[in-house]
Order: C-alpha cells, then structure tokens, then sequence
C-alpha cells in the first residue's frame, strides 16, 4: 500500500524546522512523526521547487502542492554500487555536530554512483540493530529540556468552604545542566499544560530546541510508537517559541530519563518537605514551590562540583533561543463541518463562514477574544468571541445574495418600497402590516405587489 501523504500543514513545518531552526534530518523526522526517509522526500522535493522557509507571501496550499508534486519523472540506477563501512559511520557519527547526512554527502563525494540517502539510513539502521552497541546519552547545552508531570499532588484548601483540591505538580528539567523547574496545576488539561510551558520559558529566559515530553492527551492526540500525532495547540505554541516537539515512546521512560530522576527528586525534595503546610491558594503554593527549587539549583551536586543553577548559566543559557516579544496567548483548536447555514458550533455559539465552503472540513482557532475559522490553511473568517449560547453571529458577506436581500425585509423597508412606486401603495403596504399581529405577516402581500409592479410597471 502506498504511503499517505502529509497533510501541507505537516509538510510546513518540515520546512520551519530545517530552514529556521537547522534540524537534522533525523530531528525533523522524530519531531514530526514520520521516517526519515519521509522528511528527506519532502525536503528534496522542497529543493528541486526552489522552497525554504518562510514560504512565499500569499502561497497557499494548493499552489504548494503544485510545486511539492509535479508529474513524476522516471530515475535511473546505477546496477553496482560500493558499500559504506558502516563501523566507520557509527564512530562518526559519536562525534559532535557530524550528521548521517554529512556522511552520505561525503560517501557520495567519493562514490558518485552510491546508494541514495533513504537507502543508507535504512541499511545503517539494520546494522546497527544487529550489532547493537551500548551508548550513553549525551545531551548538549540548551538542547533539550525534558518535560512531566508527577505522580503525586499537593492539596490547597478553601479558606472559606474548607474544599480540598488536588494540585499536580509540573516539572521540567534541562538535558544538559539539571536545571529544575516546578509549579503547582490545578490539572493536567491542556490549558494548565500550555500555562506552565509558558512559565517554563519564562523561567529559562529563553527556549531550548527540544521539548521532550510524555503521551498524556494534553500533548499527544495519538501515541503512536511511529507517526505520534501532536495536539495542534501544543504544536502551534512550540512554533510560537521557535521549538519542537519530540513525544517519548509510548511506555519507555528511558527516553525522558531525566525528567523522570527530576520529577523523584521534585516530589522529594519539594513535596515532602510541604507535606504537614496548609496552602489557601495556588499562588501560596508556588511560592513556596518557587523557593525550594531556588535552593535545589543552588545546591551542590555531588560529582560535578557545580550547583545545577552554575551549570545551566554556562552550558545552557548562552545556546537557548530568545523568547518572542509576547509570550503565547492560548487558543483551542476545533475540527468542524461547516453546516448548511453555512455556520460552525463554538461552544454552544454559532459563527458564520462563506457559504460556498458548505460541507467542508474548516478548523476552528478559539482563544479568550476571537473565533478564527480556517479553510485549508487559509483564514476565512474572525469573529470576536461571543459571550452568550445558542446564538449566531452572521457576517453578512458570508450569506447568499438572496439571504442578504431576504435579510434586508424590515417594516420600514417594505414601507419604502411601497414609497418609490407611490404614496397610496405605501399606505396600502402599512395597513397590510398593521392589520397582522406580526409585521412579517403582512410581507407576503406586499412583496405580491412588488413582482407584480415588476413584471407589468408601476402604471
């Protein structure tokens, strides 16, 4: 079966995170979801239509899927090709900064007739799988922080009803310094989640390129071992900050292994010793949070000779990107089918669309103020966000011409029609809509009136 393609949304962001933030391939392919051959197709494809990032003002995606996806042309191999030490490539590729894409540039450099790119990695993988060498994981500054939420909670209390609510506790840990940082969630919705990457970043003063987090819902809407699906809102935020997203796979700690030893010592070092206070506040309570993690960075570690806060300011402050002018303001995403009134539900609330997209897919973008509505990657309609339930917002340049004049249709509109043919029809018009008990009763008559003046001239 052949593979489905991705969506341009996905492709995008292949583009984003190898020309804006120079991922290697293999990054791009973990970040994603997809194989690394996958991310080379695209990329190449991105190269032979002369595309990098950001795309062209005004593209959309049909016409870059026109560039990605022209007529195939058939290719021509080689029948003898030399192989690749593949001892050779696995000691590369220990060594900082040398990519499996280097060493396939330079294996062809030298072997022009070689084995393409897909090709080499495939087979590299399968030698290494039969050889399997024990390595251990080397994480550089400022490129990962590893991201949890731990198994234990806290308790705040209601100063005035006495309700006891359960706080989750949120950590984060970077790869290269330890660098520890916790907060108090009410829960691990979404919302919370999005907040306390925010305060994350904010407590960094910049951003890491990897976020590494786990397979809850708030950040993976399919944990799949091979093609995990990311929460578009999760997604959209690490775009914001100029990061990606790598998920762990599904039931293997060991690929979040540092958070894993940060949430223990967290829940140690932070919980434990909160256990006998009483909190009346999530604000209390981060404060007191906010102290003990203060005094867990500055403590020595053993075996490194530095505190966690003096590793951080000189391993991994200086390579962290710097934060965008304002902090991310959280929106939901919502896949809708715009109904025959040509409208889409929001929370109970119905906003209006262009009506000739009745019966398309159209993603809704909800945040605090405005319901954005978007058609293929392009915006089709904003609206502000509306306070009430079941209502409409209709914007009239969304409706059908014949909808926009039926709109129109007021008393005093009839009444002025009546008025141009002349003063007796305009006076006949408000009887007629005197005489019913609604006005819009008596429209019938009088829009008789109006085809026939139509048809056959007001004399």
């Amino acid at each position: 079966m052949p593979t489905q393609r991705l969506s341009m949304r996905r492709i995008k962001e292949v583009l984003r995170l190898k020309h804006f933030q120079g991922l290697p391939e293999r990054a791009i392919a973990r970040s994603v979801g997809v194989s690394n051959g996958v991310v080379h197709s695209y990329l190449s494809r991105a190269r032979s239509a002369g595309l990098s990032w950001p795309l062209p003002e005004g593209m959309t995606d049909e016409d870059l899927e026109l560039l990605l996806f022209p007529a195939p042309r058939p290719a021509s191999q080689s029948p003898q090709r030399p192989v690749p030490d593949w001892s050779y490539i696995d000691k590369e590729l220990r060594r900082r900064n040398v990519t499996r894409r280097l060493l396939w540039e330079e294996y062809r450099a030298v072997n022009p007739d070689g084995f393409g790119y897909t090709w080499f990695c495939t087979t590299y993988e399968a030698w290494k799988g039969r050889v399997r060498p024990s390595m251990r994981q080397i994480h550089l500054g400022g490129e990962k922080v590893f991201v949890d939420f731990a198994g234990d909670t806290i308790d705040i209390v209601d100063p005035l009803t006495g309700e006891v609510q359960p706080m989750k506790l949120f950590v984060a840990a970077m790869g290269a310094s330890n660098y520890t940082y916790a907060e108090a969630c009410p829960s691990e919705s979404l919302a919370d989640w999005i907040r306390a990457h925010v305060n994350l970043f904010t407590f960094l003063s910049g951003t890491p390129t990897f976020v590494v987090c786990d397979n809850l819902k708030a950040a993976v809407s399919n944990p799949d071992r091979y093609d995990p699906g990311l929460n578009r809102t999760y997604a959209e935020m690490a775009s914001h900050y100029g990061t990606a997203i790598l998920a762990a796979r599904p039931r293997r700690p060991k690929d979040k292994a540092k958070v894993e030893v940060a949430v223990q010592i967290a829940q140690r070092w932070i919980l434990a010793r909160l256990r006998n206070q009483r909190f009346f506040s999530r604000a209390e309570l981060n404060a007191a949070i906010k102290t003990l993690v203060d005094e867990l960075n500055a403590r020595q570690m053993r075996g490194f000779g530095s505190s966690r806060a003096e590793l951080f300011a000189e391993l991994d402050k200086p390579k962290l990107t710097p934060l965008p002018d304002q902090p991310y303001a959280f929106a939901r995403w919502k896949r809708c089918r715009l109904a025959p009134d040509y409208h889409v539900e929001v929370d109970g609330h119905w906003y209006s669309a262009p009506y000739r997209l009745i019966g398309e897919l159209v993603d809704a973008r909800i945040d605090d103020r405005t319901v954005e509505i978007f058609h293929k990657g392009q915006r089709i309609a904003s609206h502000a966000r509306a306070p009430n339930r079941r209502g409409h917002t209709t914007i009239a340049d969304h409706m059908p011409s014949a909808h926009r004049r039926y709109g129109k249709w007021t008393p005093a509109a009839v009444i002025a029609a009546g008025e141009r043919i002349g003063p007796s029809t305009a006076a006949f018009f408000q009887a007629a809509i005197d005489a019913r008990p609604h006005p819009e009763q008596g429209f019938r008559t009088c829009l008789g009136i109006l085809a026939l003046v139509k048809s056959y001239g007001a004399d």
